[in-house]
């Protein structure tokens, strides 16, 4: 009776992933259910091989600069030793808890501040003693900064630049030869889903017309 459970198992198992990857071979009801994502291939999907760590710095009238983050007290750390701040990749909070370490402490008149991104590959993580199992070079961990957003002192975004991950692959694809002489062959053109021409292509919420978007007109140039 054990034997035939155990082969139920791995045969329901099997079966349900044979589904699973064949509805995303075939593009079909991929969203169909949470289920779904349990036989999706991307066990490490959005996982990055750099470790990152953010920093907001203030500068003063006189020139000098602050650390906002973490502040001058107890903070609060969610998970492991990491502050609250350092959860936030998407750059929601950081302005607003920059403001509150301002709030409540004494200092000079604030010009602005700085959210950098620290960045180093997650392989200086490990301990000396795997490292040196796994490596033969020597353990040399290096930290690249990157300023991520400059914000006044009321907190308004005064420029942004992405995060330096973002960049590195944005260098890498302009780097590639291939790409690069696609793009020059490449024309530009409207992508245009004919279910949305009502709500994107109107005036006054009645369906466009060729006149209204005359790239619509399948012979114009």
């Amino acid at each position: 009776m054990k034997r035939w459970l155990a082969k139920l198992i791995i045969g329901s198992y099997l079966t349900a992933l044979a589904l699973g990857v064949g509805c995303y071979t075939m593009n079909f009801g991929m969203s169909s259910h949470p289920a779904v994502y349990f036989f999706v291939w991307d066990m490490f999907c959005g996982w990055s091989a750099h470790e990152v760590r953010y920093h907001m710095i203030a500068e003063g009238e006189s020139g000098n600069y602050y650390r906002l983050c973490p502040p001058p007290w107890n903070t609060f750390s969610p998970y492991g030793d990491l502050e609250r701040d350092q959860y936030d990749a998407i750059g929601n909070a950081h302005a607003k808890i920059a403001k509150n370490t301002l709030r409540h402490t004494d200092h000079e008149p604030i010009t602005r501040f700085f959210l950098l991104e620290e960045t180093w590959p997650k392989k200086y993580n490990l301990p000396d003693h795997l490292w040196a199992a796994r490596f033969d070079e020597e353990k040399d961990p290096h930290s690249y900064f990157w300023l991520k957003a400059t914000f006044d002192s009321d907190g308004m975004v005064m420029q942004g630049n992405g995060d330096y991950i973002t960049h590195l692959t944005n260098l890498a694809v302009t780097d590639n030869p291939r790409l690069k002489a696609d793009s020059l062959r490449g024309k530009p053109f409207y992508a245009v889903d004919p279910t949305q021409r009502t709500a994107t292509g109107s005036r006054s919420g009645v369906e466009a017309t060729e006149n209204d978007l005359p790239w619509l007109h399948p012979n114009a140039n």
